[in-house]
């Protein structure tokens, strides 16, 4: 399809070196948040993977956190073997994963980041990724998702 724009095409490029065929599907109205994307697909809000871009003394990491739960900025600096995490800003986001925030895919990133998983994703047989824009996703069994990305499980849930 040559009506597809030039980050979905990237994504599925990048999930074609991987080994993975890639189909995305378009949602016009939008899947810029977790609960838009769940409610467009027709899935559970756990399904929906957020990719979220945090910088871990000053190191910037991808977290796939599922779409039911929140991050704990804590847990993930552990994990990252950090003491602090913070939000970084859109244009970090740009130019870290070449992507806009909400529509950063789990590959055919920019640079090369450290991931780490939400296990919780791992409760799933298909889970829900951006593919490149605020309109684009697809479906990936979540332990493909993992492995092909080297994504660390590790517990990111910030508990109530």
């Amino acid at each position: 399809m040559g009506d597809r724009h030039p980050n979905v095409e990237r994504v599925v490029a990048a999930g074609r070196e991987l080994g993975l065929e890639i189909e995305p599907r378009s949602f016009p109205e939008g899947t810029r948040t977790a609960q838009e994307a769940a409610d467009a697909i027709g899935v559970e809000l756990g399904q929906i993977v957020k990719s979220l871009i945090f910088g871990v003394d000053g190191e910037v990491v991808l977290a796939y956190v599922s779409g039911a739960n929140r991050l704990d900025e804590k847990l993930l600096a552990a994990a990252a073997g950090g003491s602090r995490c913070e939000r970084v800003d859109a244009d970090a986001v740009r130019k870290a994963t070449g992507f806009p925030i909400g529509g950063v895919p789990p590959f055919g990133l920019e640079t090369q980041l450290r991931i780490f998983v939400d296990p919780d994703l791992l409760k799933f047989d298909e889970v829900w990724a951006a593919a490149g824009t605020w309109h684009d996703v697809f479906p990936i069994d979540p332990r493909v998702l993992q492995s092909v990305t080297n994504g660390v499980v590790v517990e990111l849930r910030r508990t109530p």
